[in-house]
């Protein structure tokens, strides 16, 4: 009995001395390095691994998919020695869209790292939620297995193309100040294969192409952001586009930058002054009342593209999990009314200003 006592005593004493955690700064300069960087962080606030993709079942049917695995560091004292501090969250996303069915079939899940129940791994990407998972091997090949009442996914993700390190070197700016930032690459034309299925549609081959973002940070978003839109899109002819914007309250632009790596894999990337959105096609939810822009013209610098849905309705409600309400959905990329590509645009802060 004393020794129990005395073990408390001693945990207690910790609790009260704890302190809030440092989080590790994201500063320019610092090379990515591979394999390392494509595992987890875990000295970052904020990360994530986000997939997307459109895939076609074998009668040519579209689909588009998303899957996000989150990794964030609470504020609870790294010191504390109980197993069951919740020193790191594990929080995944899945979502399809078929315009069968006229809105996302998605699903969510959330858990404390540890007790072999969920982990986001140091050294090279190994995500576990339950039965979720994500795992690249030792070929740059990930699977990814998404099982849950609302849908299924079993896919590969072939790599086709080298990454692709957003900003500089992969050090992406998000604000004026420098420590407004993240660690940031990309994986685009990613070669799929695998099945699909939902809620009354039994799983189906699918093949297409997804793209890939790993996204790290401390301290991301200024004071008054209130959200981005964010587009990633795999052309036609082989290349590869990114381009955000960060938004204020009034909906004006804040930071903005963009990337196109072309068919023969020349790089460009455009500053803040040269990108553009403007909103064509407004979309208000039932549910949340939210309106937002789904179609969409880019410019960035020169180049002109237009971003249309795949189906109106893709608003994503995460309010269990990371505490958001975001449209996330997929779109395809034309150019003087010609399609020269498809991929996925993401949108928040439309329901209440984001916070990560």
């Amino acid at each position: 009995m004393r020794f129990i006592l005395g073990v408390l005593l001693s945990l207690l004493a910790l609790s009260v001395r704890a302190e809030p955690p440092v989080f590790a700064p994201v500063t320019p300069g610092a090379a990515l390095t591979f394999p390392r960087d494509y595992g987890a962080h875990p000295e970052f606030r904020t990360e994530w691994w986000y997939v997307t993709g459109w895939v076609e079942t074998p009668d040519k049917r579209p689909l588009g998919f998303q899957v996000t695995f989150f990794r964030s560091r609470t504020g609870v004292d790294g010191a504390n020695p109980s197993h069951f501090t919740p020193r790191q969250l594990v929080i995944g996303h899945a979502a399809l869209s078929d315009p069968a069915v006229g809105r996302l079939v998605h699903d969510q899940r959330s858990a404390r790292e540890g007790f072999g129940l969920a982990w986001a791994r140091p050294g090279n990407t190994d995500l576990k939620l339950d039965d979720w998972r994500m795992v690249r091997d030792q070929d740059g090949t990930y699977r990814v297995t998404i099982r849950s009442n609302q849908l299924t996914l079993e896919l590969r993700l072939r790599p086709t193309q080298p990454v692709l390190a957003q900003g500089q070197g992969g050090y992406s700016r998000k604000g004026p100040s420098a420590q407004h930032a993240s660690y940031y690459y990309s994986e685009p034309q990613l070669a799929v294969t695998g099945s699909v299925g939902r809620a009354g549609m039994a799983a189906t081959a699918v093949t297409g192409s997804a793209w890939l973002d790993h996204e790290w940070s401390s301290e991301a978003l200024q004071p008054d952001a209130v959200g981005w839109n964010w587009v990633g899109a795999n052309l036609d002819d082989g290349g590869a586009l990114m381009a955000f914007q960060i938004r204020d309250k009034q909906g004006g632009k804040l930071w903005a930058h963009a990337t196109r790596r072309d068919k023969a894999g020349k790089v460009t990337h455009y500053a803040p002054e040269q990108i553009t959105f403007t909103p064509q096609t407004l979309w208000t939810s039932p549910r949340t009342q939210a309106t937002y822009p789904i179609a969409t013209t880019i410019t960035t610098g020169d180049q002109v593209w237009q971003i249309a849905p795949l189906q109106n309705d893709q608003e994503l409600d995460s309010r269990r999990s990371t505490g958001a309400v975001y449209w996330e959905g997929a779109v395809t990329v034309q150019q003087n009314g010609r399609r020269v590509g498809r991929g996925y645009l993401e949108m928040t802060g439309y329901v209440q200003p984001m916070k990560l």
